[in-house]
C-alpha cells in the first residue's frame, strides 16, 4: 500500500497536485477490443475489473460519456442492504454484501463500507405483516434480518420518535444489522484504478453515437471519439438504457424516473444507523463529514432531468421531522437528483439482449448501487461465458414473455 507524509501531502496540495500520480490512465480509444463496456458508473467499472481479475480478459475498454461516476453511482444515498422478499432478489443482493464487507482490502482503495444497520420501520399493521413477512423470509434465505419493537427501535436508534399520537407512528421495525452505507465516488475511483492496473482501457468524454450491427449479432459501436469494433458489447447505462437498446434495435420494458436525495448541514455524530420508511417515503442516515443524508420517493413522471419536483422534498422533510423532532431546526445544504430505470417487476435485468453478442445490465430502479460489486461479477461471468451466471439467471430479460416476474416493489419503493 503507497504512503504518504504530511509533508508529501502539503507539498502537493500547494503546487496545484501536478506531481501527484494519477490513479488511472486515459488512453485514446484502439480501433477494437475484445469486450467493450458502456458506462464509467460503478457496475460498469466493476464488470470490467472482475473481466480481467476473475475471466482474464483484460483487452477491454469502458467507455463513459461524462467522467467516472457522474451518473447514478455519484447521486445516491449509499444504503447497502440485502432484505428483499423474493429469495432470488436476496441471493443476488447478498452476494454484493458479502463482497462489499471486504471490498477495501480487495480493492486497495478505502471505499468507507460501514455495516452499521439498516432500519426499515412499520407504522401500520400493513406495514408490521409485510415486514414480518421480509424478516421471516429472509431468514429461509440464509439472510439476516429481525423484528424490534418500538422500544427496541428507540434503542438503537436514539434520535428516532416513538410517539404514539405520531400522524404515523412507529408500530416495530425490521434491522438488518450487516446492512450500511459506503462512499459512492470512492468504490468508483476503486475499481477505476483496480481495471486499469489490470489493462483496462478506461475512455471518459467518449458517447456512444451508435451500435452498428452485422445481421444479428454486434459487431462495434459509433462513439464521438471514433469507430470502436467489438465481438461483445455490455450496456451499463442505467436510465439510459432504453435510448442504447433502440440504436441497436429493440424496445426494453423499462421507465426512467427522476429520485431526488438531499444533504443537511454537518453535525457531530448522532445518528448511528440508517433508517428507512416506505410509507411516508423517506429515509436518513449521516455522512462521515456529518451530513444528514436523506432520500425521497420518485417523482411521478418519467424524464430524463437529475432535478425534480419540490414538492417531493417537501414531503420528505415533513417525514423526517416527525420521525425525528431534533432535526427539525437543521439547515439543508443542497439537492440533487439522479436517473433511475425502472422495470415493471422493479427488478433489474441482467443477461443476453436479442442481439447476440449484446449483453444488459440495467433497470436497477432505486437500488442499483447497494448491488454494485456483486452486479459487476454475475455480469463480467455472463459477458466472459456467454451464459447467465447462476445467480443473474433469474433475471433475464424473457421473463417478461414467460411471466416468471420478480416482484419487489414492496422492498425497493424508496431504497437506492
Amino acid at each position: 500500500m503507497v504512503r504518504y507524509s504530511i509533508f508529501t501531502l502539503a507539498r502537493n496540495a500547494l503546487t496545484g497536485h501536478e506531481h501527484w500520480p494519477r490513479a488511472w490512465r486515459s488512453p485514446d480509444p484502439r480501433p477494437a477490443y475484445e469486450v467493450v463496456i458502456v458506462g464509467g458508473g460503478g457496475h460498469g467499472l466493476a464488470t470490467a475489473y472482475y473481466l480481467a481479475k476473475e475471466h482474464g480478459i483484460r483487452d477491454v475498454a469502458v467507455l463513459e460519456r461524462g467522467w467516472l461516476g457522474g451518473g447514478n453511482t455519484g447521486r445516491n444515498t449509499t444504503i447497502v442492504r440485502s432484505n428483499y422478499l423474493h429469495p432470488e432478489s436476496a441471493a443476488l443482493y447478498d452476494h454484493a454484501v458479502k463482497l462489499w464487507r471486504d471490498l477495501s482490502q480487495v480493492l486497495n482503495f478505502n471505499v468507507m463500507y460501514s455495516d452499521r444497520g439498516v432500519m426499515m420501520l412499520a407504522h401500520s399493521q400493513h406495514d408490521v405483516h409485510i415486514l414480518k413477512r421480509h424478516v421471516h423470509a429472509n431468514r429461509m434465505a440464509g439472510v439476516d434480518n429481525e423484528w424490534l419493537s418500538p422500544q427496541e427501535a428507540k434503542e438503537y436508534c436514539p434520535p428516532l420518535s416513538i410517539d404514539p399520537r405520531a400522524r404515523y407512528p412507529v408500530l416495530g421495525a425490521a434491522l438488518q444489522r450487516r446492512g450500511g452505507v459506503a462512499r459512492h465516488d470512492a468504490v468508483a475511483w476503486g475499481y477505476a484504478r483496480a481495471a486499469d492496473a489490470l489493462g483496462v482501457d478506461i475512455i471518459q468524454n467518449c458517447e456512444v453515437t451508435a451500435i452498428r450491427r452485422d445481421g444479428a449479432r454486434v459487431v462495434g459501436v459509433e462513439t464521438t471519439r471514433g469507430y470502436i469494433a467489438t465481438k461483445k458489447l455490455g450496456l451499463v447505462v442505467a436510465g439510459h438504457t432504453s435510448v442504447l437498446c433502440a440504436m441497436a434495435g429493440f424496445r426494453m420494458p423499462l421507465e426512467s424516473v427522476p429520485l431526488q436525495a438531499l444533504v443537511s448541514e454537518p453535525v457531530k455524530p448522532v445518528f448511528p444507523c440508517v433508517v428507512m420508511s416506505n410509507t411516508v417515503h423517506a429515509y436518513i442516515s449521516q455522512s462521515d463529514k456529518g451530513e444528514l443524508v436523506i432520500g425521497a420517493g420518485t417523482d411521478q413522471y418519467v424524464s430524463y432531468s437529475q432535478r425534480g419536483g419540490l414538492q417531493v422534498i417537501e414531503h420528505a422533510l415533513e417525514a423526517i421531522c416527525e420521525l425525528f423532532p431534533m432535526f427539525s431546526r437543521m439547515r439543508m445544504m443542497r439537492q440533487w437528483g439522479g436517473i433511475v430505470d425502472v422495470t415493471p417487476d422493479r427488478s433489474p435485468i441482467i443477461g443476453k439482449s436479442p442481439v447476440e453478442g449484446l449483453y444488459l445490465n440495467c433497470g436497477w430502479g432505486t437500488g442499483g448501487f447497494k448491488a454494485t460489486p456483486g452486479s459487476g461479477h454475475v455480469f463480467a461471468w455472463t459477458i466472459a461465458k456467454d451464459e447467465p451466471h447462476p445467480l443473474a439467471a433469474p433475471f433475464s430479460l424473457d421473463r417478461f414473455t414467460t411471466g416468471r416476474l420478480i416482484d419487489e416493489a414492496a422492498a425497493a419503493a424508496v431504497a437506492h
